[in-house]
């Protein structure tokens, strides 16, 4: 595996984005760049030296697996109520934006959400570094 400085929260937020923005690995510098709609994808518009294999895309979470983690996260939570109410909200037209709407309720379910939902886009980051023979640096 390769060693590359990456930024691991930039790209726990674009496994977990949920806008309509595309992002890619720059496989030399190890910065992750926001495309956004109408934009053209990093190293498309290149007229010399043009390295097709230089931007990496990085596919977020689908909604199936963002569903998945938070229920995962429901069995963590005590509070009988919030985890009524919460389960409730992905069973909905809308899981992800019920999810969060109605987790605004519950304050010390949402802290805990929060620290959860770190630690799982932290394993997500690096599960899909190894998985593009990538490894983080040790700095």
């Amino acid at each position: 595996m390769r060693p590359l400085t990456i930024d691991i929260h930039r790209l726990e937020y674009a496994l977990d984005n949920r806008d309509a923005s595309e992002h890619y690995l720059d496989l030399e510098s190890g910065e992750i760049r926001a495309v956004f709609p109408g934009e053209s994808p990093p190293g498309v518009n290149e007229k010399y030296d043009v390295q097709d294999d230089r931007y990496l895309h990085i596919e977020p979470l689908g909604l199936a697996q963002s569903v998945a983690m938070r229920e995962a996260f429901l069995f963590t939570l005590h509070d009988p109520n919030a985890h009524a109410v919460l389960s409730h909200a992905l069973q909905g037209r809308k899981p992800l934006r019920t999810f969060d709407f109605k987790l605004e309720d519950f304050p010390a379910a949402r802290q805990a959400w929060q620290d959860y939902q770190a630690v799982q886009l932290r394993e997500y980051a690096i599960t899909w570094l190894h998985d593009n023979g990538l490894e983080p640096s040790k700095r």
